[in-house]
């Protein structure tokens, strides 16, 4: 697979929120039946929404929010990939790597992330390693921790906060 094949950003225009919110609803509500209608919370006021986009179509194909609720403690979460593009791990891959370079590039000590069960041996696979075992959503997880030593700082310039989606596009939140 051409490693040019997508590109990944912060999410910042009203199309590429509307984009990452749709993709959200329909890998966490529709397809995973996670949430009823919205898997929208309040993280999502404090979160900075992450989207790889496939360069040949201009397509949102694979979203990742990170956020920060304590200084240097950040967290990565609701990582999806679209449907049409799970072959491989190349999406899954760049999601985490520029969640995790853009949080080590603001200040990051520790980046922590809640993981399906079974994506637990890709990130694992990707320098994390499992602190606990949970269950949310009545589904098994782990709280893992990324080897910030393999995902240096970049160049990315952190938005101005609150970085307020709900300016842009309007979503109900998750019951």
């Amino acid at each position: 697979m051409d490693s040019n094949r997508y590109h990944f950003e912060l999410a910042r225009s009203p199309y590429e929120l509307n984009e990452y919110f749709n993709l959200r609803r329909m890998i966490f509500c529709t397809e995973q039946g996670l949430f009823q209608d919205s898997d929208v919370d309040s993280i999502d006021d404090i979160a900075y929404p992450i989207i790889a986009i496939e360069n040949a179509t201009d397509r949102v194909v694979g979203i990742v929010r990170i956020y920060e609720p304590e200084p240097g403690l950040w967290y990565g979460g609701r990582l999806g990939t679209h449907p049409d593009h799970r072959r491989g791990w190349q999406i899954g891959k760049g999601l985490i790597y520029k969640a995790v370079t853009t949080a080590n590039t603001w200040g990051c000590h520790r980046f922590l992330a809640t993981v399906q069960l079974q994506n637990v041996r890709f990130f694992q696979r990707l320098h994390w390693q499992t602190l606990e075992e949970l269950t949310l959503c009545d589904r098994p997880h782990h709280l893992m921790e990324a080897d910030l030593h393999h995902y240096p700082a970049g160049t990315e310039v952190r938005p101005a906060m609150p970085y307020n989606l709900y300016s842009t596009v309007q979503y109900e939140r998750a019951s």
